[in-house]
């Protein structure tokens, strides 16, 4: 089941484990059911101390649970964990194994501590970059507490569940049967929803925070980059970010970071946070800013978050990145997650066999059209402009699929839906001036980006596209702050290019904090 190279890579990660592993498969007549069995069976000869049964009476098959002998631990995967999801069973592996996590003390006295009685289900996706969060937050509050128990399932291999459940988006959790959440989460925020107490917590925390010198907002590729160079200034430094990482933890494939010839969004992001952390940066997670007040003739300038706290600084660099874009037609927010998707690698292979439909025809648009092709029985393109405005080589190998069709000079009207789930969407021919309709059961829209500045709107000048406007020293209309990235007016939104203007605002903030002074 697994090559030479990865038992070899496997081996040496197990030899971390100093605790006693069971597990305990479920399993039946079906192929599936014994490819998983050589997995396990190829894990269980990587450690004297793995253990495996495969007499499991698990409803779901094939499946397994990890367990500790001795140990109250209720953690199970529905399916073959391989993908995206291989290291989230390396990591129960290891957790259940007694190897620590990387938490923070009080994020892992936060879950120990918890109270009740919490059942959660994963549906997830093997080409899902933003399910591995998931899973791995929830494995981990699994191992730690008894009062939690979860199941990754994927939603692939179970299908009828999928269907009667009506989940069209992977990351899907469901909390004692009731849908949870949706969509990328760490334990932080998985532990802010089932803690009520959790975010009063953080707020007086964040409250009593004296002013930094220098406040990132945002913490992408752009804000990443500002942090590090303030830190090296040796100033007091804060990123407070919605979710570290930003867009890129959205992005799959990315191979045209200079020097990296391919890696992955959630690795780029995940390298970005650990470099942040090698300086003296408070970083502080999700935050989701709300208000700017600026401090005038030389005050402190203030950031007010949705929780409830509020920090002060002499210098901001506003990096909030940038959101997708949504059509903004009737039906699309009833049906969100429920046929439309912005996601397709996250998404996509919930879809299979169906029909579906992508909106928009740049790179996006097309490179989504070609993943979804050799998955889904139909993908149907709609793009506004009279041509699709995608790379040639990526309109070269569309034109080659015989199971896509393109609709040029196509304005979307509307999602319509059977009350439940999608069923189809209508559009008007530009040309013809005709509306038209097609039936599907999904639609991934993949349009562009919005800035995130709803929150900036009358305390900073913003263009009439909603960015923030600035000069070629990241200087935005106020003195003392500074903007970088996706939010702003700088062309070209690309991971590279918001790096270097993060940088660039740092050394800008840096050198109007040497020549101001405020007072505190």
């Amino acid at each position: 089941m697994l090559d030479a190279n990865l038992k070899s890579q496997l081996k040496a990660y197990l030899e971390r484990v100093t605790q006693p592993i069971e597990i305990v498969a479920s399993l039946d007549d079906g192929a599936k059911s014994q490819e998983l069995l050589g997995l396990l069976r190829d894990i269980q000869g990587l450690s004297s101390l793995i253990t495996l049964r495969d007499d499991g009476t698990d409803a779901r098959k094939p499946s397994f649970s990890l367990n500790r002998p001795g140990a109250d631990i209720s953690l199970r995967f529905a399916g073959i964990p391989l993908g995206h999801e291989f290291t989230s069973l390396v990591l129960a592996l290891l957790q259940v194994g007694g190897h620590p996590s990387k938490e923070s003390p009080d994020t892992l006295a936060q879950i120990a501590a918890l109270q009740g009685n919490f059942v959660f289900e994963t549906y997830f996706s093997l080409s899902c970059q933003n399910c591995p969060d998931v899973v791995q937050a929830l494995n981990l509050m699994a191992v730690l507490n008894p009062n939690v128990k979860h199941v990754a399932i994927d939603g692939a291999l179970f299908q009828e569940e999928v269907d009667a459940r009506q989940v069209m988006a992977v990351p899907s959790v469901y909390l004692n049967g009731e849908p949870f959440g949706q969509g990328r989460m760490g334990v932080e925020e998985i532990l802010a929803k089932v803690d009520a107490s959790a975010s009063t917590r953080q707020a007086e925390k964040l409250n009593a925070q004296a002013p930094f010198d220098v406040l990132v907002i945002g913490g992408g590729p752009a804000g990443a980059a500002a942090a590090i160079y303030a830190a090296r200034k040796g100033i007091r430094t804060g990123v407070a970010a919605e979710r570290f990482g930003g867009q890129v933890l959205d992005t799959l494939a990315i191979e045209n970071f200079i020097s990296v010839k391919e890696t992955e969004g959630p690795k780029l992001a995940s390298a970005l946070e650990e470099h942040v952390k090698q300086y003296d940066v408070d970083i502080m997670n999700l935050q989701r800013a709300e208000q700017l007040i600026p401090g005038r003739d030389g005050a402190l300038h203030e950031v007010r978050f949705a929780g409830g706290a509020s920090l002060k600084a002499k210098a901001l660099i506003i990096a909030t990145g940038a959101r997708w874009r949504e059509m903004n037609v009737p039906g699309e927010q009833k049906y969100r997650n429920h046929g439309v998707a912005y996601c397709p690698h996250c998404d996509g292979p919930l879809f299979k066999g169906k029909r579906v439909a992508v909106i928009g025809g740049g790179n996006s648009g097309v490179e989504a059209a070609i993943d979804l092709a050799g998955i889904v029985s139909h993908v149907t393109l709609l793009e506004f402009d009279s041509k699709l405005r995608a790379d040639a080589v990526l309109q070269r190998k569309l034109g080659s699929l015989p199971n896509v069709t393109v609709i040029t000079e196509a304005l979307t009207t509307e999602v319509t839906g059977d009350g439940r789930k999608v069923n189809g969407l209508s559009y008007k021919d530009r040309q013809s001036g005709d509306t038209r309709h097609i039936e599907l059961e999904g639609i991934f829209v993949q349009i562009g980006l919005l800035p995130n500045s709803d929150w900036l709107k009358g305390a900073i000048e913003l263009s009439p596209r909603g960015e923030v406007m600035v000069d070629a020293r990241g200087e935005t209309d106020l003195p003392g702050i500074f903007a970088a990235g996706d939010v702003t007016t700088t062309p070209y939104k690309q991971i590279i290019i918001a790096m270097g203007e993060g940088a660039k605002a740092s050394l800008a903030a840096f050198d109007h904090l040497i020549r101001t002074s405020a007072p505190e």
